[in-house]
């Protein structure tokens, strides 16, 4: 079963896969199945000896361009439709054991024009609305397979919170007759929240941070989405956000979980003047040994209750990096 319920109590849609409950979980190193093929081995899902970056159609996919159809039929009140879309993922190396903060900014560089064409490719389907590009990186935030890699989707629609963020972006540029996000770039990139400020991304943790070390990577000009960047700009976003990664695995002494998400202009288009490309960070822990759950008032009331004040926060990753500028790992970059 593969279809979408609208739910009118919320005016959102919510999606159903059940195959993805038989989706591969964990498995051992030696039968990833994002690992190159090796000779003489059983195949994986990528048939070559080695590779660098590769992106397939998701084995077990959300969205898929031809769904079936939905197995209830909906009504006035609560409509089903398809899950029409696309469901991609994107493999960042073939080393097994790497993750992307290890990896060179000159593979970050690559990953950022893989974007790019993705969101351009899905985005010509007539059957798109948003094409997201996003990681899930560590067990604790429910990752099946440890391989390094992330995904992109390609929604029918606006999905909820791009579109609440579009917006609000409106009702500001209505008040105040600017971009939002240009007047919160301005505003973070010379307050004690920023992180990194490169030549076009500022890094920061946001003023109203919903986890304790949420970083947001923002464009420090007006640019809608990733097609739109300049090459130096690319190679910016790429160095800022190696940068930040590198602070994630300083602070606790280990390699930090988080979910990356890119938030860009719908594919539909008509919203550049409202959408600001950023990416968002969120790392689940709080200190080295606890994390930041979403319980009660996040998961139920949609309000975040955040433990940590962002100034604070901000202050812990630039340290990391104070100390890190000359490290093996920096000098990869």
């Amino acid at each position: 079963m593969t279809e979408r319920r609208y739910d009118p109590t919320r005016g959102e849609w919510v999606t159903f896969a059940t195959h993805r409950q038989n989706r591969t979980f964990l498995p051992p190193a030696d039968q990833c199945p994002l690992c190159p093929t090796a000779p003489g081995g059983p195949p994986t899902e990528i048939p070559a000896p080695s590779y660098d970056l590769v992106t397939f159609d998701n084995r077990f996919p959300s969205f898929t361009a031809d769904p079936p159809e939905p197995s209830v039929t909906g009504d006035a009140l609560t409509p089903v439709a398809p899950a029409v879309g696309r469901a991609e993922v994107v493999v960042f190396t073939e080393d097994h054991d790497a993750t992307l903060a290890e990896l060179p900014v000159a593979r970050l560089r690559a990953l950022v024009d893989v974007w790019a064409d993705r969101t351009t490719v899905l985005g010509r389907r007539p059957e798109i609305g948003y094409v997201f590009p996003f990681e899930n990186k560590g067990e604790e935030i429910g990752v099946t397979l440890n391989h390094p890699h992330g995904q992109v989707y390609g929604y029918p629609d606006i999905p909820p919170i791009p579109a609440q963020e579009i917006a609000a972006a409106r009702r500001y540029r209505a008040e105040h007759g600017s971009c939002v996000w240009c007047d919160v770039v301005v505003r973070e990139e010379t307050s004690e929240r920023l992180v990194v400020r490169g030549d076009a991304f500022a890094a920061y943790v946001p003023f109203w941070a919903r986890f304790p070390y949420q970083v947001y990577i923002s464009a420090r000009r007006h640019a809608p989405a990733l097609p739109s960047l300049t090459a130096p700009e690319r190679d910016d976003l790429a160095r800022v956000l190696k940068r930040v990664l590198v602070a994630y695995d300083g602070l606790f002494g280990f390699s930090m979980p988080y979910v990356m998400a890119v938030h860009q202009e719908p594919a539909t288009g008509g919203h550049g003047d409202v959408t600001h490309l950023h990416l968002e960070l969120s790392p689940p822990y709080r200190t080295a040994t606890k994390r930041k759950f979403l319980a009660g008032s996040e998961l139920a009331a949609g309000a975040y209750v955040t433990d940590l004040a962002p100034e604070r926060t901000a202050a812990a990753l630039r340290d990391v990096l104070s100390r890190e500028t000359t490290s093996p790992n920096e000098a990869a970059a």
